[in-house]
């Protein structure tokens, strides 16, 4: 059943779903909320009830006891604020759209691409090594790396001096300690970095070529690489 509230001296009366609506309360059944709930109760939907109320509210009210102006003020306020907020979450949601898209563009575009990306392990073949390098968070005062064969046993350790925070990539002929070429085979890297002879955060790169790209969990563009491992766009180090 509908009810309705009386507003002024002359009878003009308000439903009290109007009323309900611009209160934020729920006197109707449960029907008529669900019917409520599926006719709109968007900001603009919102804003133009509360402006039918408040000019309902003007032409009936005793002049000899006016509305709080500041009170209609800071209500419209609001309602302009609930507005935008609305208008700004459908603007977001858009350009992430488009940058997800452009990314995705971007990341295509890699397909065939050798790329540096974290990793730590070098293949040698024909007397050359594949490229790798070494991303540092920080600058250091002395940075090492250290390759190692199949077996766990260091075969060589470059030592690259004071480097800047960054991506190095490294130019490294296959040879051991004492210049000896090295085998054909898969050697592993790791790199240790020195600040004020406190270790630092050094990561190790190993280079791929860029196969496919898919859609990761996070809905964002991953690169499928040649040494089987997957990495975000935002990954990719270096791309030679």
């Amino acid at each position: 059943m509908t009810t309705s509230t009386t507003i002024g001296n002359n009878g003009t009366t308000v439903s009290q779903t109007l009323l309900d609506t611009m209160n934020g309360t729920n006197s109707a059944s449960s029907s008529t909320s669900s019917t409520a709930s599926t006719s709109g109760t968007s900001a603009t939907d919102l804003q133009n009830t509360f402006l039918s109320l408040l000019v309902a509210q003007l032409k009936n009210q005793d002049p000899t006891n006016p509305m709080d102006s500041s009170q209609m003020t800071s209500q419209l306020a609001q309602i302009n604020t609930v507005s935008g907020i609305s208008q700004l979450n459908t603007t977001l949601s858009s350009l992430a759209t488009q940058m997800s898209a452009g990314q995705q563009s971007q990341a295509a575009l890699l397909i065939g691409s050798t790329v540096l990306a974290p990793g730590s392990s070098v293949s040698v073949a024909s007397g050359k090594a594949d490229a790798f390098g070494v991303q540092l968070a920080n600058s250091v005062s002395d940075l090492q790396v250290v390759v190692k064969n199949s077996a766990g046993t260091i075969v060589k350790t470059i030592d690259l001096g004071k480097q800047s925070a960054g991506t190095i990539p490294v130019g490294w002929t296959p040879t051991d300690a004492a210049g000896n070429a090295l085998p054909d085979g898969s050697y592993t890297i790791s790199a240790v970095g020195t600040i004020n002879g406190q270790q630092a955060t050094a990561t190790t790169l190993a280079s791929a070529t860029v196969q496919s790209v898919v859609m990761q969990s996070n809905g964002t563009p991953g690169l499928v690489l040649s040494n089987g491992s997957t990495v975000a766009l935002t990954g990719v180090a270096a791309i030679l």
